[in-house]
């Protein structure tokens, strides 16, 4: 079990140590994290938002290292598939919004795009936005 990592702190000149700043390992990120979260639940001095300022760029510059490749955006017809399984609904329930039986095959089996127009009617549908089913590349 993970144990809670004790938060920065800053002097009351609203220094704080210069070491406090690295974040290379999980247990100085965990610790930058503990910092952040105390800070954003209340009200903060100039150098206390300072501090949050370089922490957050600190977080994520490591966790972007760190855990780069480790998530999976899914494809426009990944998303549909997962969408329609949430909602028990099969292809034939999306024939009208896709343009028919051949159409929809052809996109869940992420042969076809999906249209700007279809996508809209999924939105609408699967109450999402839908730049989801939109590929970009």
């Amino acid at each position: 079990m993970a144990t809670q990592a004790e938060p920065i702190k800053l002097t009351r000149a609203g220094l704080v140590s210069v070491a406090d700043l690295v974040v290379r390992t999980e247990a100085d990120n965990r610790r930058a994290l503990a910092t952040v979260e105390g800070l954003m639940c209340r009200r903060r001095t100039p150098e206390e938002d300072a501090l949050l300022d370089v922490l957050t760029d600190l977080i994520e510059k490591f966790e972007s290292k760190a855990y780069a490749g480790w998530w999976h955006v899914p494809s426009p017809h990944e998303t549909i598939r997962f969408l329609m399984e949430q909602n028990g609904l099969s292809q034939r329930d999306l024939w009208e919004l896709l343009g028919g039986k051949s159409h929809t095959s052809e996109i869940l089996n992420g042969k076809r795009k999906v249209s700007i127009r279809q996508a809209s009617f999924l939105g609408k549908r699967f109450n999402v936005s839908p730049s989801l089913f939109v590929s970009f590349n």
